[in-house]
């Protein structure tokens, strides 16, 4: 016969109220007490029922991971799918599994993320950052339901976000060039109106400001983060000479199409122009060459927004958003050592 929560109360001379407080990591029990609990769940290899234990704590121990924007991001993707892995083990030790949310015909009946997720009892959400973010995303941070958001600003009473600190980032690449003797620096970034894409601008300006470094407006253009638009920026800006001394890129997938352009203009990188991306995918370490770039803790990112995300569900308030430092990582591409 199956135990019951009330059974392993009773063996342990305590209440069913504290059995269901240990399983479920509340506060208030001593930990000698944990242990006298713990162990006899063990030995009577208890498992808890589902949906009896979603009933007593009005918990569903589910989490909606939410890709939003017209244009978003997906698995698929070499920089967010290691952010969801590190997420996806996070929170998986703190007791949660993950609900994806497809937003494909959902934006076409201009949905509710906020009726799914009461449809669903979600305790919480993940919300990674695509372009042309739907208004339902910032309707779900104002509602009543705990939010994370990665590399989107989200704003209400049980919201946070986690987001690189973007302006140094840009900084950091053109320091570096500047400190090597490199002076003619172009920038290829996301989407015009993309909030990451234009304060990762806005670092590259005010550092080729500072160092009174020329910003040529025709040595900056702009693609979408993927591969294709960083080849179709470059062939830009290789349309007319002079050709910039190095080029930064605010993705890796942009950098690399940029470096196949740089090829096919029978160019050599990084003697004739030197590259450096952003992101840090693996693919960077099997270019031809070696693409120098600027790593995100990705680890970190997944890590911190599991933690945050389960003290918003535990009703902790006052979590302020965090900006994640990088880290330039120098490969063949930019032509220095260090």
């Amino acid at each position: 016969m199956s135990l019951t929560i009330k059974d392993i109360a009773e063996l342990a001379g305590v209440s069913s109220g504290t059995v269901s407080k240990v399983l479920n990591n509340y506060g208030g029990i001593s930990e000698k007490t944990k242990r006298k609990v713990m162990d006899i769940i063990n030995e009577k290899g208890y498992e808890p029922n589902f949906s009896a234990r979603s009933l007593a704590t009005k918990r569903s121990n589910l989490i909606g991971l939410i890709y939003a924007g017209k244009v978003n991001v997906d698995m698929t993707h070499p920089y967010f799918n290691e952010v969801i892995s590190s997420f996806k083990k996070n929170i998986g030790l703190l007791g949660y599994d993950i609900l994806m949310f497809s937003n494909e015909q959902f934006r076409q009946d201009n949905g509710s993320y906020i009726a799914r997720c009461k449809h669903f009892h979600l305790d919480g959400c993940l919300v990674i950052a695509g372009e042309e973010v739907e208004e339902a995303v910032h309707e779900l941070a104002k509602a009543d339901i705990p939010c994370m958001g990665i590399d989107i600003e989200l704003s209400g009473t049980k919201v946070s976000y986690l987001m690189t600190d973007n302006v140094n980032l840009s900084r950091k690449v053109v320091e570096h060039l500047y400190l090597h003797s490199v002076r003619e620096i172009g920038y290829i970034g996301g989407m015009r109106d993309s909030m990451i894409s234009n304060l990762r601008k806005k670092g590259f300006i005010d550092a080729m400001n500072q160092f009174g470094l020329d910003v040529r407006e025709d040595w900056i253009q702009y693609g979408d983060f993927h591969e294709e638009s960083g080849y179709l920026a470059m062939k830009e800006i290789l349309a007319k000479k002079p050709y910039p001394e190095a080029i930064f890129a605010a993705s890796d997938l942009m950098a690399l199409g940029a470096l196949r352009a740089i090829k096919e203009e029978g160019l050599r990188v990084p003697q004739d122009i030197r590259l450096i991306g952003c992101d840090d995918i693996a693919a960077c370490r099997y270019s031809e060459p070696k693409l120098t770039t600027v790593k995100q803790d990705k680890e970190k990112f997944g890590k911190l927004s599991a933690y945050m995300l389960n003290d918003l569900i535990n009703g902790k308030t006052g979590l302020k958003p965090v900006l994640i430092d990088s880290e330039l990582i120098i490969r063949e591409s930019c032509g220095t050592k260090d």
